[in-house]
């Protein structure tokens, strides 16, 4: 298959992981930013291949995993609310809040539906007007050009009984608040294709350059994360930081302007809080006070919404690379993907359901 089977090539596979341990004198920590290029190194065991040297920490590149708890519980609120219908993504349904996920409350009798894309909740929308249809909407840079389209076409047909409850997070902010923590151990970056494949890598640049590391744009299948790693490597044992971009067939400079450009109509940076990392400013995308109509956050009375602290999860330490899934005390135990504890554990793209699905 083109763009896939020679990315899964043994024989080059075998290449990279070579020229990184000739290149490599020295300990070096990498973090990679997609909870996609996670499931990838723990399923094709690319981190059992690399020179001791070289250790590999998972970040917080899980939009589902870094939502925090008090926007589920907000979302659980609405779902529960009389003649609503409250649709999100898979992986979404399943996140605990304080004391349910949507699918619970869906047990008891609330409306929840699983869509896959923004633009199937303005279809149910418009197919049931006497129902106020609210969409969930999660996800980095990737998916908000299609939350914003939605907003747009329900605003162009006049689809008065939709609404968007915005949880929308941004990359680059994160990284920051990442590098200038007092325990960072983060030495270079591996940034997500995809998220760059809208944005660009320009963003990152200055990223570079203020705290002197390496970032390289990589994608998803073997070959681009080894080729990745072999960048930031040479990088740092060259003493160089800059950004460069190893996704050239998805990724260019400026990125995906047309979808940049649906964004800006729609959203806004606003301050965010992030599971595991506390409010970031700038982190998040807001919906512009013009589209204050298809805002759930107005739309409904949440003032007696209040998040009640789970703690024995410790995915927040795990986004940030402080630990390993597996030295969780819960990991497998009351913590598994039928029972989980926290959201990263539930996602598709979760640091902890890779280890428990390749390294149990």
């Amino acid at each position: 298959m083109k763009y896939l089977d020679e990315y899964r090539d043994a024989k080059g596979v075998n290449t990279l992981v070579n020229a990184i341990a000739a290149r490599v004198t020295q300990p070096w920590t990498l973090m990679e930013i997609c909870g996609g290029q996670t499931h990838a190194i723990l399923k094709y065991g690319l981190d059992r291949l690399l020179p001791p040297q070289i250790r590999l920490i998972h970040g917080p590149g899980c939009p589902v995993c870094v939502t925090a708890q008090i926007k589920i519980d907000q979302a659980l609120h609405m779902a529960m609310q009389p003649g609503v219908i409250f649709c999100s993504f898979g992986d979404m349904l399943r996140v605990p809040g304080s004391r349910y996920d949507l699918l619970g409350v869906k047990a008891q009798g609330a409306d929840v539906r699983m869509v896959y894309s923004p633009l199937d909740a303005l279809t149910l929308a418009r197919e049931n007007p006497d129902k106020q249809v609210v969409f969930f909407a999660v996800g980095f840079e990737t998916t908000a050009p299609s939350t914003a389209m939605a907003l747009l076409q329900a605003r162009r047909f006049g689809v008065g009984n939709f609404s968007v409850l915005v949880a929308h997070v941004r990359v680059p902010p994160a990284m920051e608040v990442l590098l200038s923590a007092p325990d960072n151990r983060v030495q270079g970056f591996l940034a997500a294709g995809h998220v760059c494949a809208v944005m660009g890598y320009w963003e990152y640049e200055p990223l570079a350059e203020r705290f002197r590391l390496p970032i390289i744009v990589t994608g998803f299948e073997p070959l681009d994360i080894l080729q990745g790693i072999l960048a930031c490597v040479e990088q740092l044992e060259q003493g160089r930081a800059c950004v460069e971009n190893h996704y050239g067939r998805a990724v260019t400079h400026a990125g995906n302007v047309a979808a940049q450009s649906l964004m800006n109509q729609v959203f806004m940076p606003v301050d965010l809080e992030w599971r595991g990392l506390g409010c970031i400013a700038g982190s998040g995308l807001g919906m512009r006070p013009e589209f204050k109509e298809l805002n759930a956050d107005t739309r409904f009375d949440l003032s007696g919404v209040a998040e009640v602290e789970e703690n024995r999860c410790m995915s927040g330490d795990v986004l940030t690379g402080r630990i390993k899934p597996d030295q969780c005390p819960a990991f497998a135990r009351p913590c598994t993907p039928e029972h989980p504890l926290g959201a990263t554990m539930v996602s598709s793209e979760g640091a902890c359901a890779a280890y428990y699905r390749y390294r149990r």
